[in-house]
């Protein structure tokens, strides 16, 4: 029997993100005060903390806090690493969508009025340099769909929203681009957002095949995590960003 060519078998492995299950897990940023956040959080927010471990051995401490069981619903997970008591948030990230300024650590979340949701935490903002290269790898690299683009000329700036189902319905990725602007600090507070899959293998070798046309790298090979029964891979996009 003939060995496919080549190019079939990259065709045949960029169909895989789209048959996939996949679905946004948790938003990971890193906060100077962990007590003080779940806090505000839970007060003002309404969120509930699910869950809250301390690492003594790799001196941090981190909590999940959400509006439901993270096997359903997208959640936070907020990070405190020992004796950092602020982070550098950048001009690259946007907000989390749940619009108040007061957040202790200076994260902006975006109130949005609309009818009853499955999925409360609906939108993570970043922003990008190349609007359209973005959406290309996003759609390629993890099998999102385009929703719909907001080209605003009078703001200078344009938006595209991805993700794996209508957008009230799950949580989506909403991408910016301001006219002209190609690069943004990235800051070291906002860390990542987790997407689930069925194979992480699969899945790391058509985000390698993409970052070879697009850009981005795998920063972690995919397998198990020591001493847990849970493997990942991880990535960064073209600008950057982490997954």
């Amino acid at each position: 029997m003939a060995e496919a060519s080549p190019a079939a078998a990259n065709a045949e492995l960029l169909e895989w993100p789209k048959k996939d299950k996949r679905r946004f897990l948790h938003a990971v940023y890193r906060v100077g005060d962990l007590d003080r956040t779940i806090k505000y959080y839970t007060e003002c927010f309404g969120m509930e903390l699910l869950r809250k471990r301390d690492v003594p051995e790799e001196k941090y401490s981190n909590a999940f806090l959400g509006f439901g069981p993270e096997q359903s619903y997208f959640v936070v997970e907020l990070t405190y690493n020992y004796g950092v008591t602020s982070y550098d948030i950048g001009t690259g990230f946007g907000h989390l969508a749940i619009a108040t300024e007061d957040d202790p650590d200076g994260y902006i979340f975006e109130l949005i009025q609309r009818g009853p949701t499955p999925e409360p935490l609906c939108q993570v903002m970043l922003r990008v340099g190349d609007l359209g290269r973005s959406i290309k790898f996003y759609e390629k690299a993890l099998g999102m769909k385009l929703l719909r683009t907001i080209d605003s000329p009078e703001l200078k700036c344009a938006l595209a929203m991805l993700g794996y189902a209508e957008e009230d319905q799950t949580t989506v990725l909403e991408l910016a681009y301001s006219y002209g602007v190609t690069e943004y600090t990235k800051g070291n507070a906002y860390a990542q957002v987790a997407i689930s899959t069925d194979d992480v293998y699969k899945s790391a070798e058509v985000v390698n095949l993409v970052t070879q046309e697009l850009g981005g790298k795998i920063t972690r090979q995919p397998g198990p995590i020591p001493g847990l029964n849970t493997k990942i891979t991880s990535f960064v996009d073209p600008d950057g960003w982490k997954t």
